[in-house]
């Protein structure tokens, strides 16, 4: 007898819907699976056995033949051994459906006949919602999460049995719904605070411009100065999550399997600081047979932050160069080619030489010049140009930090970075843009208006430090969000002196 269900897989980070087609028939005692599965799929074959016969239902002793359709889709996962099983169940005749045909189930069976949590739930409800199915089941830790979706009626399982029981009108399972407001509006603060951090202040600084704009940032620096501590805060001035953005980021922690079991929405703005030991595929994704995301890509939306960048790989930090200027990542393959969005702010720390002390006020550097160079060429000139901000963490004498006045906290910046943003998001709107990082070539010129006397101050500028025409552009998008963080409409020649600043590498010629 012939029966289906239908399934899903994800490729990138939608959501396709594959037919599970199963017939049942007379013959030698076979359990067969074609149509590109993984090792994960075909294993599901002991899988479903033995949750069939441990939920109470007979495994049929006949030649079974499953096939996945589309034929020519690589199947990934353990989210098929849900809709095979219930296939079976109806092509040896032990499950009639009452309920309307059109659906998606999705799970992972243990030997018992429960059913686990799977990846990419959120993804499964809206290619449900875009195919207009008429509901979908999925375990009950992601129930949450996949009725997120508005429109998409949603109903968790926790075993084969209730999944059977409710498509043969047995078992009443409630609705799952979610206020995806409600839950956005639930984000909790860091407990991690810049009041915690005395001095630094031309730091700090440099942290607001950089999360107020969007804009990527260098800290170099001995070791011991803070920069990881500073890094470490970073999220608790980041502006809130939009609902739209994080949908989005939710989508792409679901896939990767971050969201906890029970978890809806993902609310606060991802920090991801990967060990220098992650390769180029670890930091712009990839794998074997689907592609997976990246560290970039689970910063989308949020911060990515590399400590002591100079212990990467050369091949991994050039990998970044595509994602930071365009943000998505597109990764090819013979069968398959996925876009995955890599819209996130880069924070790297740094030592200034090899030994660490170059220019430390407590310690005298050992390293030559030749030394130095090198170790700084191994960020190359093109990355290098993509770091809108660099700025200096120098180590603070003990009799300093005795006069420091009282630091401000992470809510005040958090504040100012809010209402920059706000600014931000007005003007781009129209362009499809929300920050000023964001802005192209054509956006900078069209907001980033200067007076003839500040564009004076700027070539001036530019003949004494070399500065290249990328540069030009970054200078120019620091100096419109300095301006936004001060209230002012026009750039002036303030906003782009401290812009200047924040290119102190160049201005010392420090870089290769």
């Amino acid at each position: 007898m012939l029966a289906s269900c239908n399934g899903a897989t994800i490729v990138g980070l939608e959501s396709q819907i594959v037919r599970v087609e199963v017939d049942v028939m007379k013959g030698i005692p076979t359990f067969e699976i074609v149509g590109l599965p993984d090792t994960c799929v075909r294993e599901s074959r002991i899988r479903v056995k033995s949750a069939i016969k441990n939920s109470g239902f007979d495994f049929p002793n006949k030649r079974i033949h499953v096939n996945l359709a589309p034929g020519d889709l690589r199947k990934e996962g353990a989210s098929f051994d849900l809709p095979i099983a219930l296939a079976i169940l109806e092509a040896s005749g032990q499950l009639t459906y009452t309920k309307p045909r059109s659906f998606i189930v999705a799970g992972e069976l243990s030997l018992d006949g429960k059913v686990r949590k799977i990846h990419g739930a959120i993804s499964m409800a809206l290619g449900a919602r875009e195919a207009g199915v008429h509901f979908i089941l999925v375990p009950e830790s992601n129930s949450r999460e996949a009725a997120i979706v508005p429109d998409v009626e949603v109903y968790g399982i926790s075993s084969l049995a209730d999944a059977a029981g409710f498509l043969k009108g047995s078992v009443p399972l409630p609705r799952v719904k979610v206020d995806a407001e409600s839950v956005l509006s639930q984000n909790g603060q860091s407990s991690l605070d810049f009041a915690d951090v005395k001095g630094q202040e031309h730091a700090k600084r440099a942290i607001e411009v950089a999360a107020a704009g969007g804009h990527n940032l260098l800290m170099v620096g001995p070791p011991g100065s803070g920069k990881t501590m500073l890094a470490a805060r970073i999220p608790s001035i980041l502006p809130p999550l939009t609902l739209e953005e994080s949908l989005e980021v939710t989508k792409i922690h679901s896939i990767a399997g971050l969201i906890p079991s029970g978890g809806a929405l993902v609310t606060e703005r991802p920090f991801r600081s990967p060990g220098c030991s992650t390769t180029a595929v670890g930091l712009t994704g990839g794998g074997q047979p689907l592609p997976r995301p990246g560290e970039v890509t689970l910063a989308h939306c949020g911060v990515l932050y590399l400590d002591e960048i100079t212990l990467f790989q050369r091949s991994a930090l050039e990998s970044l160069r595509a994602p930071l200027e365009d943000g998505r990542v597109t990764i090819v393959r013979s069968m398959v080619s996925v876009t995955f969005p890599a819209s996130f702010s880069l924070v790297a720390s740094m030592n200034p030489c090899p030994c660490g002390y170059f220019g430390d006020v407590l310690k005298e550097c050992t390293c030559s010049a030749h030394a130095i160079q090198k170790y700084r060429s191994i960020l190359s000139g093109p990355l290098f140009d993509r770091i809108d901000l660099q700025v200096s963490v120098p180590r603070l004498r003990k009799e300093y930090l005795r006069k420091i006045r009282p630091p401000e906290s992470s809510s005040e910046i958090r504040n100012r970075v809010i209402r920059a943003r706000a600014v931000q998001r007005q003007r781009l709107l129209p362009e499809g843009v929300f920050c000023n990082a964001g802005m192209a070539g054509k956006l900078v010129e069209k907001y980033c208006l200067i007076s003839s006397n500040a564009e004076r101050f700027l070539w001036d500028a530019f003949d004494k430090l070399g500065f290249s025409a990328r540069s030009y552009h970054r200078i120019l998008k620091v100096a419109r969000t300095i301006a936004d963080l001060a209230g002012s409409e026009q750039i002036e020649i303030e906003h782009l002196a401290e812009a200047l600043q924040y290119r102190f590498l160049d201005r010392n010629c420090l870089h290769s």
